[in-house]
């Protein structure tokens, strides 16, 4: 049996849209589907042809950070150039934390405004 290979992940946020507009900057990824989601509430697709994050939000967001660990421990990104990676998570307010280089590659980790643990890794030079 081949190995299966994820599709996707669906990530509740208290604002679809600028998490969009932040991966987008980030990552380089596309919008794929945004519209009406389960429960009244909207939600984004995006990512590559073959793979995504869904941003759904509640109506009305959701209120407070969630608590690291539960039960995501944390949503790994890799990118071509972690020094840019880096200037955008800042330039969105955001603080990049716990940079490590080990094998097989250079990373920090970030917080998104919902308290969602993020890792971005560069394998490259």
């Amino acid at each position: 049996m081949p190995a299966a290979r994820l599709e996707h992940v669906n990530i509740r946020v208290s604002d679809a849209e600028r998490s969009a507009a932040f991966f987008t900057k980030l990552c380089g990824w596309h919008e794929r589907w945004r519209g009406p989601a389960i429960d009244d509430g909207f939600s984004i697709h995006l990512g590559t042809e073959s793979q995504y994050i869904v941003f759904y939000a509640p109506p009305g967001g959701h209120s407070g950070r969630f608590e690291k660990g539960v039960p995501l421990q944390h949503v790994g990104i890799e990118v071509d150039d972690l020094d840019v990676a880096e200037q955008i998570v800042i330039a969105a307010g955001l603080e990049p934390f716990n940079h490590a280089d080990y094998e097989p590659g250079k990373r920090f980790y970030f917080y998104d405004w919902d308290g969602i643990e993020f890792e971005v890794v560069s394998y490259g030079g």
